[in-house]
Order: structure tokens, then C-alpha cells, then sequence
């Protein structure tokens, strides 16, 4: 069949050559003829046929997710069908999604989770046409399948899967009480840690075994709705990561190890707070009906009394919306911005300090992150700020134009942010001053270390974020708020020689304070649920053998 085709060819092909010889061919309308026929057979292509030509001759390579076809969660024959269906841009129906706006908590339909797409179906609803999203709420990618256990042997992950939830716990307390000394590791810088191999070997076992359960009910905007813009966006942003994730999140309650409350305080300050009332009484009853609520349908709170619950808050008044109900109060791990021990409602040991993170600009949220080389610091100590609460006015007292090299403002003056704006003020100074506001907690600590600049706390009672696993003495300086006056003497106390290594070591840390759209290993998100499931085995009591 093919020859006589060719052979057809070769004989149309001699005649046409015959027939031009001795006439003189007009080769512009030659071209235009050939013009004419390409883009007939275009529009003929697309208005006519329903696939392109090649489709219809080629077959389209095949494309499946090797780590879903390798686990058997899909079968083969199912994985190379959707494949296809890919192939040809076959999209197939979502579920039908009922929203309810009654602000009742009891009625409140429960809000579904984000579900576990497979790589197939991202693929195929990304060639979509994209939905417009509401304002700056950013693309929450999928994290990835979890990552290898290469020093685990298959038969030890199978005996730690078979083990009910609170034997997993202990069987994870025994291992990190005897944790493999960690000499060189590439992803952790090991003067940040009190103690890496403790960390390492925790996070390692926080990745093969946690399990959370995330409450379904609850109505928005309150619940399931996180504000991921400001200086409350911490726990917007972990609401937002946590409902999306694949590897720790579970739908079996019976298979968890926590348990997630996943209220926004920011919310619900805007949804019940009267404006100039001073009373946050309305907020912490809601909060309180919703635990009862929680306690009554569920067998999970009153199991434990909430002890394996937890809740992340970054509000100021975070810790004020729990005061109503004894257990919430006093057993739940509580993730707080206002990490203030002196109040008695922040628990030491048992609680979570949780870095309060400035986003300006959702989609983007590691813009300018980064800093000017130690030559380029020529400022000592910077601070620009509201004058609020115990301690700014008396370090403006001391401080504000009395010093050259002490650059420290109320709100920036506009005649100074002509010359350098707020953040390359940060992006030149060595060190950048963090005392508390309203609270003990200050969205500046984690700027400075956007910003690659020493940050100096000062905030009496404060508990710095991940302090059961980080160092804070090797990247930042502590300041009594007393020793405000002496604080340029302190600061120059500090050899050179010891600054540029806690300059160093401020652009090692950082990895563990970035909010990726997609978290990856030791980032923010990771370490905060790090120390929420540190937390938790610390309440493990181990038998004795």
C-alpha cells in the first residue's frame, strides 16, 4: 500500500514538471495559492475535527504517577485509563458542594477538607481555565508524597503502623531518648539546635508516624476560613497548609495522634467583637460552646480531656478566648503568638510559642527576604514602631535622637523614608530592636531574620518560639527590659568576631521561618507542628520495663 502511494506520487509529481516546462510560472500567486490551502486545512483542523490530526494517527505517550502506581493506590489498568483521558482533556465531574451561611454553631454544616487529588487529576484540571480566587488568598500546592525512610526497614514500619495511636507515642519517646549521635548533617546547621540529634531524630518520627485529625465542624468565617494577610497571618497560614496536607492529615479519627480545633482568633474578633466594648467575654463563651459541642458528639475530648487537642492562635488575644472552659484552659496544646508565661494561662512545656509573621502581600509571601553583606550594616541598632504598651515609650525615652548610631522612631518620620524606607533601614542595621508592644510577642523578631539583622528581644516572659529545639543565644540577643538605658554599651560588649558568627547563623535559621505555598522539610509550617507533636510526647508517660 505504502510503494503504490509512493509510486502515485512520484507519477503527479513528473506530470506537474512536464507541464511547467517552457511556460513561465507566476510564483507570487503560487505562494498565495499554497497561503490559501495552509489555513484552510488550519480551520479545517479545528472547526471540524475533535482532535488534532496527530491524535488521530499518533497514540499520545502515556503519563502516571509512578509513586501512586508503586503504592497500589490506584490500579494499573485505572492509572493508564485516566492517563488517556488526560491525553484528550476529558474532564470529569467534582463533587457538588452545598454551602451553608447560618452562623449557628450547632446546625453549622461541616466544611470539607481539601481532597487528596492525585498527580493525575492536578494535571489534567491544570490546563483549565483558571477561577477567579478571592483576594489574596495564594495557590496552596499539594505538599509532596512523604519523603523515604531509607534508614527505617520496611518490617520496622509495618510494627509501628500495627501500634494503636498512644504506642506510637510512647514507642517515638523511647527512640528520641536514645536518638544516633548526628555529626555532619547538610540540611540542619548544628550550632542553631540545643540539641540536633534530639531534633533530627523527632522529626524524623514526626514524619513516619503523626497523624492529625482535623474537626470538620464549625461554620466560617470563623472556622475553615484563614486570614493569611498582616501581622496575625501565622495562623491563618498553618490553618490554610494544615487542611491541604496529605502526608500528616487523617479522616480516621480512631488512627490519630492529634487533634486539630481549627478556629481563626483573628476572625472571630472580627465576627463578635463590639468595637471600643473592651470585652472579650462574647469570644471565649462562643469558643466555649464550641468545645462543649465538640465533647458531645465526639468520644475524643472527654477521652483525654483535650490533652491531645490542640489550637493555634495568633491573635493578641488569643490566649483571653479559652479562659471560659477549665479543659480547653488548662489541657489543650495551645500554638500562641502571645507566649506570656507571667499570665498563668500559657503553660511552659506543655504550651507552643508561635512566631508571628508580618505578610504583606499573600501570593508573595518571601518577598524581599534577604539582606546587604555586613559591610553594607552601618547603622548599630535600628527600631521604627507605634508607641504602645510598657516598653517602647521608655526606649524612645532613652534612645530617639540621642544617639547617631542608634537609629530608633516612633512611626518613621516621612522625611527619614524619603531617604531609606522601613526595610532597607532593617537591611542595614546589625542589629534590629524587637521590644513587645499591647503583648509580649513582636512581628519584628522574625523580620529581623527575613532581613538578615541580629534581632535584640525585649520582652520580659517571653518564650521564643521553638525554644525546646532552638538556641536563640547563638542567632539573637536578650535584653532585660531594665537594661534599656545600657543598651548601646551592651551592644557594643558584643566582639566582632562573635556578631558575624550570630550574623551567620541569622541567615541559617531563616530557612525554619519562610512560609512556603508548597512546605517543604524544616520550614515554618513544619516546625511549629514539630513542636506541637513535642509536645505531645512529653505528656507520654513511658512504663518502666
Amino acid at each position: 500500500m505504502n510503494k503504490s502511494m509512493w509510486h502515485i506520487g512520484v507519477i503527479l509529481m513528473k506530470k506537474f514538471v512536464h507541464c511547467c516546462i517552457g511556460y513561465r510560472v507566476d510564483w507570487r500567486k503560487l505562494l498565495f495559492v499554497g497561503v490559501i490551502l495552509t489555513i484552510s486545512g488550519i480551520m479545517f483542523q479545528m472547526l471540524i475535527l475533535p482532535y488534532p490530526l496527530h491524535m488521530l494517527f499518533l497514540s499520545p505517550p502515556v503519563k502516571f504517577s509512578s509513586y501512586e502506581s508503586l503504592n497500589g493506590t490506584i490500579p494499573l489498568r485505572e492509572a493508564l485509563t485516566e492517563a488517556r483521558a488526560e491525553q484528550f482533556h476529558l474532564a470529569q465531574a467534582g463533587p457538588i458542594v452545598s454551602v451553608n451561611s447560618s452562623i449557628k454553631l450547632i446546625e453549622s454544616m461541616p466544611v470539607e477538607q481539601m481532597s487528596a487529588a492525585t498527580p493525575l487529576r492536578r494535571n489534567s484540571t491544570s490546563r483549565r481555565r483558571k477561577k477567579i480566587k478571592p483576594e489574596g488568598n495564594p495557590k496552596i500546592l499539594p505538599p509532596p508524597p512523604p519523603p523515604p525512610h531509607k534508614t527505617i526497614p520496611s518490617h520496622l514500619q509495618r510494627y509501628i503502623w500495627s501500634l494503636s495511636p498512644n504506642e506510637a507515642l510512647a514507642y517515638a519517646k523511647k527512640e528520641i531518648e536514645h536518638a544516633p549521635m548526628v555529626v555532619d548533617d547538610p540540611d540542619l546547621f548544628t550550632p542553631l539546635f540545643q540539641n540536633v540529634s534530639v531534633f533530627k531524630r523527632s522529626y524524623e518520627l514526626m514524619e513516619m508516624i503523626l497523624k492529625v485529625f482535623i474537626y470538620r465542624d464549625g461554620a466560617r468565617p470563623i472556622f475553615h476560613q484563614p486570614h493569611l494577610r498582616g501581622i496575625y497571618a501565622s495562623e491563618g497560614w498553618f490553618m490554610r497548609l494544615m487542611e491541604a496536607n496529605r502526608q500528616f492529615v487523617t479522616r480516621d479519627p480512631q488512627k490519630a495522634h492529634l487533634f486539630y480545633l481549627p478556629y481563626s482568633a483573628r476572625q472571630l474578633e472580627m465576627a463578635l467583637y463590639v468595637p471600643d466594648s473592651h470585652d472579650m467575654k462574647p469570644l471565649s463563651i462562643f469558643l466555649r460552646d464550641y468545645v462543649n459541642m465538640i465533647a458531645a458528639k465526639y468520644p475524643f475530648w472527654n477521652r483525654t480531656h483535650g490533652s491531645d487537642h490542640f489550637l493555634v492562635a495568633c491573635h493578641d488575644w488569643g490566649p483571653y478566648t479559652v479562659t471560659e472552659h477549665e479543659e480547653l484552659c488548662k489541657n489543650t496544646i495551645k500554638a500562641l503568638c502571645n507566649a506570656d508565661q507571667s499570665e498563668g494561662i500559657f503553660v511552659g512545656g506543655k504550651d507552643v510559642s508561635l512566631p508571628e509573621t508580618t505578610i504583606r502581600t499573600p501570593r508573595k509571601p518571601l518577598r524581599n527576604v534577604g539582606g546587604n553583606r555586613v559591610s553594607q550594616r552601618s547603622i548599630l541598632a535600628f527600631f521604627a514602631g507605634n508607641m504602645h504598651g510598657r516598653v517602647r515609650p521608655t526606649l524612645l525615652k532613652y534612645w530617639n535622637d540621642k544617639d547617631e548610631d542608634m537609629k530608633v522612631y516612633g512611626p518613621l518620620p516621612i522625611r527619614v523614608s524619603r531617604k531609606m524606607s522601613y526595610v532597607q533601614h532593617m537591611k542595614s542595621s546589625k542589629y534590629c530592636l524587637c521590644p513587645m508592644g499591647h503583648e509580649v510577642n513582636s512581628p519584628r523578631i522574625v523580620e529581623a531574620i527575613y532581613y538578615e539583622c541580629v534581632p535584640v528581644i525585649i520582652a520580659d516572659n517571653f518564650v521564643l518560639p521553638f525554644s525546646e529545639v532552638l538556641d536563640w543565644s547563638a542567632f539573637s540577643v536578650v535584653v532585660a527590659e531594665k537594661d534599656i538605658p545600657k543598651l548601646k554599651e551592651i551592644l557594643l560588649a558584643i566582639p566582632m568576631r562573635r556578631y558575624l558568627k550570630m550574623q551567620i547563623n541569622v541567615k541559617m535559621v531563616q530557612k525554619h521561618f519562610l512560609w512556603n505555598p508548597r512546605p517543604i522539610r524544616y520550614d515554618l509550617f513544619h516546625m511549629i507542628l514539630h513542636s506541637i507533636w513535642f509536645s505531645r510526647l512529653n505528656q507520654i508517660q513511658i512504663p518502666s520495663s
